[in-house]
C-alpha cells in the first residue's frame, strides 16, 4: 500500500533539508569500521529525547538492554526493539529517541537491546542475542500476547529472523511485528538497488556488499536467519512492513511482503512516498516521521492484547 500523506510546505522544507545533510556525507569505501561507527554514534547524540521519558539499563540475559518508557507506558504492554546499523554499528544510546516515541505511540515499555556486532562478532551472535533477550521478556512478566518485536533496516532484519527461529523451534511467537526498512536480502538482489541509486542518501549497494561480508563472515547470504526473505514463511505473526518509496532496500520489503502474503501470514506493507531508508528516527524534524511512528501505535493497539 502506498501511504497517501499530504505533506505541507514547511514539511517539504525540512525534508529537503535532511536530504541534503545525508547527501553531503556519501558513503566511502575507504572509511574504517571504527570512523563509520563514530559517525552513527554522532549523529544519534544528536536526537533529542522526548520530554518525561524515563530510560535505565537492564541485563537482558547477558544482554546489555535498557528499559525506555514513555509517560503512559504499563505493564502488560511490551515492545522489543531491536537498532539497526548494518550489523556492525548502532547502539541503544544512538537509538533511544525513536524508541521512545514509540513506547509514546503504543503504551508499551520499550526493551532495546544491544546485541554484539560484526566484524568482531560476526553471524550468528546478533540473532542468538536477540533471541536471547526475547526469553529473558517472557521470563520476566511478560506474555507473548502482549509483546510486539520491531526494528529498523538490520534491527528489521533481526526480528524477521527472529520469527522464523522461534517458529522453527516450535516456541512461543510474539502477537505481532514491525519491522522498519528491513534488509531482509543480504545477496543485494532487489531491482531498486539499481532503480534508486539515484534517490536514496543513505544506503547503496557497495556499502550494504562490504557489511553483509563482514556479518556473514563466510556463512552462505542466502541463509534464512540471516536473509529472512530466502526462509519459508507460514506461521508468522502479523506483521506492519515500513518502507521509503525512494530506498535502494524498497524491494527487499516488498518482495518479502509478497512472499509472506503467499504464504498466508497477514501482513501490512506501508511504502511510503519520497522517504529515505530509516527516516522514522527523524521524527524530531519531520512530520512523515510522526506519522509513521502513529500509524505503528494504531498497528500495535489493534493487535497486542495487554
Amino acid at each position: 500500500m502506498r501511504v497517501a500523506y499530504a505533506r505541507d510546505a514547511d514539511s517539504d522544507q525540512a525534508l529537503g533539508r535532511l536530504l541534503a545533510e545525508k547527501r553531503a556525507s556519501p558513503y566511502r569505501d575507504d572509511l574504517s569500521v571504527e570512523a563509520l561507527r563514530e559517525a552513527h554514534a554522532a549523529a544519534g547524540a544528536t536526537v533529542p529525547l522526548p520530554d518525561e521519558v524515563e530510560h535505565r539499563a537492564v541485563n537482558a540475559g547477558g544482554i546489555p538492554s535498557e528499559w525506555i518508557e514513555a509517560p503512559g507506558a504499563r505493564d502488560g504492554r511490551y515492545f522489543l526493539f531491536i537498532h539497526g546499523g548494518g550489523y556492525y554499528r548502532g547502539s541503544i544510546a544512538a537509538t533511544r529517541a525513536t524508541a521512545a516515541r514509540i513506547s509514546a505511540m503504543t503504551g508499551a515499555r520499550v526493551l532495546s537491546i544491544d546485541y554484539r556486532l560484526a566484524p568482531e562478532h560476526p553471524y550468528p551472535a546478533a540473532i542468538d542475542d536477540t533471541r536471547t533477550a526475547y526469553h529473558w521478556l517472557l521470563g520476566h512478566g511478560a506474555g507473548p500476547e502482549g509483546i510486539a518485536v520491531g526494528g529498523v533496516s538490520a534491527g528489521g532484519g533481526l526480528t524477521l529472523a527472529l520469527l522464523l527461529a522461534l517458529r522453527d523451534a516450535g516456541e512461543a511467537l510474539p502477537a505481532a511485528a514491525i519491522p522498519m526498512s528491513p534488509w531482509t536480502d543480504l545477496t543485494q538482489s532487489g531491482g531498486s538497488f539499481r532503480a534508486n541509486a539515484a534517490t536514496d542518501p543513505v544506503i547503496c549497494k557497495p556499502y550494504l556488499d562490504r557489511m553483509a561480508r563482514l556479518y556473514l563472515n563466510g556463512v552462505p547470504a542466502t541463509t534464512p536467519y540471516a536473509s529472512p526473505l530466502h526462509g519459508e514463511l507460514s506461521g508468522l505473526p502479523p506483521l506492519l512492513i515500513q518502507v521509503g518509496e525512494d530506498e535502494t532496500l524498497r524491494d527487499d520489503s516488498t518482495a518479502f511482503a509478497e512472499k509472506a502474503q503467499a504464504a498466508g501470514v497477514d501482513v501490512t506493507l506501508e511504502v511510503w512516498p519520497q522517504m529515505f531508508h530509516g527516516w522514522q528516527g527523524s521524527a524530531h524534524v519531520l512530520a512523515d516521521a510522526r506519522e509513521a511512528l502513529r500509524h505503528i501505535g494504531t498497528f500495535y493497539r489493534a493487535r497486542v492484547a495487554d
